[in-house]
């Protein structure tokens, strides 16, 4: 699949995706691409987030696929259920652990916990092993559980632009292999 043959879908996580973040780099790059736009990006509601989601899915016109990063994961995994419109694949950096208890701010367990099923796209999960909101260990289960191809990042922090993951052009080279691999019709 090339990028013109999809609805690119940018789910950004808590307090959105600044400008030097690379989700909205991407998002300017891809001529495709569209932000999920949130009511509230500093106090998330999960079936607010959630809804956006499925809104936009099922407001597409051609085949989606989604680039979510940190709680934009955990909205987009929350949101597969209510689709009706086809997903080609789901690229996903940095999910949260959202059932641990010590996870701050405390409003961010309320998106937890994930579901356990295979999801029915192809995807991947890249995480970092030093991520502050999840243990290595918590993204690889999720992604086993998700049938996720699981990426190692090594000791990337958050995978955001705090982290020094502005262009991040490695994921970008991820990305394109990803989606490249994706098939034109289901």
């Amino acid at each position: 699949m090339r990028v013109t043959e999809a609805d690119i879908l940018v789910i950004p996580g808590y307090r959105g995706s600044q400008p030097e973040h690379w989700q909205s780099r991407w998002e300017f790059r891809l001529s495709t691409a569209r932000r999920v736009h949130q009511r509230e990006w500093t106090k998330p509601v999960r079936q607010d987030w959630v809804q956006a989601v499925v809104d936009a899915v099922n407001e597409s016109k051609r085949p989606v696929v989604l680039i979510a990063h940190s709680l934009g994961v955990a909205a987009a995994v929350q949101a597969i259920p209510k689709f009706e419109k086809r997903v080609a694949g789901a690229f996903l950096v940095a999910p949260p652990d959202v059932s641990n208890p010590g996870l701050r701010p405390k409003h961010l367990q309320t998106f937890g916990p994930y579901p356990r099923d295979p999801l029915p796209f192809p995807s991947v999960v890249v995480a970092s092993r030093n991520d502050p909101f999840t243990s290595f260990d918590s993204a690889e289960d999720a992604a086993g559980a998700w049938g996720s191809l699981f990426v190692d990042a090594g000791e990337a922090g958050h995978i955001n632009h705090e982290s020094g993951h502005g262009p991040w052009p490695e994921g970008l080279l991820t990305f394109g292999k990803f989606i490249s691999r994706l098939p034109k019709e289901a």
